[in-house]
């Protein structure tokens, strides 16, 4: 693990708004409305890269429970608490949309604007402004006002359904190049449940990554024309659109509609995952003929061993691999593949990928005030990011936010008495447009 002030951590090009070093948004400013999962991880994003997050808190507290030293999504930012629901929250919000270049909420549609902070409020306050909605379901349709979660908005968009577990896996799969050819190519029931690779494709590579992404296009486009605009950001759009090249190769016959029988998804005996003697688990991609080549030799297979095409044989050939995999341990194989191109690798819980010989020369993962966590990605050379703060807790930096970004008013105190629970505030978008999976252990 790199020690702080190695890749970057503490240092970086130029000086970030809020205090030290920046990167190359410094000088952008965020309004983040304060939400759980997709919204906060983009804004932590943007703070990652140099711009300057305002997290806009809530009086109360935040329904993950967890110990905000601990809730690395709001590292790189500054918190300032309003009421929303009362008199005098909106307006105080309004005053650093004001003054703001991008917008973050996660409520459900029309929960912002009946709160006052919806897109025409705030385009009127800043007509410059990106207005990022960050949501499930998306703005629109007829699912647009339930709750939900990463896992059912995956599971629609086709995305869950494609994530099989390795014991699921048929030994029956064939090459894209073939599947249309070959009996059994056609769709099939599956073979078992999906996996699930917790709340990463749908929150995080679905959402938040989305959301980045079109909230930087439409600042590029508001900083060329002075017109701000609405970023509807999907989860279900976003974890569709990872789908695409798939999908392509679904239209033309080389992709089944059924997780576990394709080349990437298990179904192919020199792509998929083992398990050593010893339980822990390597992971095998060796796709191409001369790293199957380097592989099938530092393995033993044999030379009577079936052809890595030959797909009649896979069945056995994934036996016979299996077995070879389970009379070492994973640290045995792991030496006899070093240094080589045969495109295995060890599965690491995440503790273990901290001490990673590459992650550790990279400097991936970092320590700070005792919290290991990944480094700002992706990396620039002139002006990298970096953590110049640990996680906001609420309300911690509100006379320096009320400085800097001159809002007085901000500094006087709590917003006004905290308004009667009801399905406008913030206690309905809680659970709402998209709500997050639980924290795990």
């Amino acid at each position: 693990m790199a020690p702080v002030g190695d890749s970057g951590v503490r240092g970086g090009g130029g000086v970030g708004a809020g205090g030290g070093p920046g990167g190359p948004l410094a000088g952008v400013r965020v309004v983040e409305l304060a939400g759980i999962g997709p919204g906060p991880f983009a804004a932590m994003l943007l703070g990652d890269l140099g711009a300057d997050v305002v997290r806009v808190d809530r009086p109360e507290p935040s329904p993950l429970g967890i110990e905000p030293a601990y809730d690395l999504a709001n590292r790189n930012k500054r918190s300032v608490v309003v009421d929303l629901k009362a008199p005098e929250g909106p307006g105080r919000v309004l005053d650093l949309v004001a003054r703001a270049d991008l917008l973050i909420e996660g409520y459900r549609p029309g929960v912002a604007e009946r709160l006052g902070v919806g897109p025409d409020a705030c385009l009127a306050r800043n007509p410059a402004l990106v207005y990022g909605r960050m949501t499930g379901w998306g703005q629109h349709g007829p699912l647009a006002a339930r709750a939900g979660h990463d896992i059912g908005y995956t599971a629609v968009a086709g995305v869950l359904g494609l994530v099989a577990p390795p014991a699921a896996a048929p030994s029956t799969a064939v090459p894209p190049s073939t599947a249309a050819a070959l009996p059994g190519a056609s769709p099939a029931a599956p073979d078992g449940p999906p996996a699930l690779p917790a709340n990463l494709l749908g929150d995080y590579a679905g959402g938040s990554l989305y959301l980045v992404v079109g909230l930087l296009a439409a600042l590029h486009h508001a900083r060329a024309t002075g017109t701000g605009q609405v970023v509807d950001a999907a989860i279900v759009d976003g974890a569709a659109h990872l789908t695409a090249v798939l999908q392509g190769l679904l239209a033309g016959g080389r992709w089944q509609d059924r997780r576990g029988v394709n080349l990437l998804d298990g179904g192919a005996p020199f792509y998929a995952v083992y398990q050593a003697a010893d339980g822990a688990h390597l992971a095998v991609g060796a796709l191409e003929p001369q790293f199957y080549a380097e592989f099938a030799r530092l393995l033993e297979l044999g030379p009577d061993a079936p052809a890595q095409w030959d797909t009649a044989r896979w069945p056995e050939l994934r036996a016979r691999i299996a077995a070879r995999f389970a009379t070492r341990t994973r640290a045995e194989w792991e030496a006899v593949f070093a240094g080589s191109d045969a495109c295995v690798e060890p599965v690491l819980t995440m503790r273990q990928a901290h001490a990673h010989e590459h992650l550790v020369g990279r400097g991936t993962y970092v320590e700070v005030d005792g919290v290991t966590q990944p480094a700002p990605a992706p990396r620039f050379s002139a002006t990298p990011g970096a953590l110049r703060r640990p996680p906001a807790r609420p309300g911690a930096d509100t006379a320096e936010v009320a400085r800097d970004w001159g809002v007085p008013a901000l500094a006087a105190g709590p917003a006004g008495p905290a308004g009667p629970a009801g399905p406008a505030g913030p206690a309905a978008s809680t659970t709402a447009a998209r709500t997050p999976a639980p924290p795990t252990a």
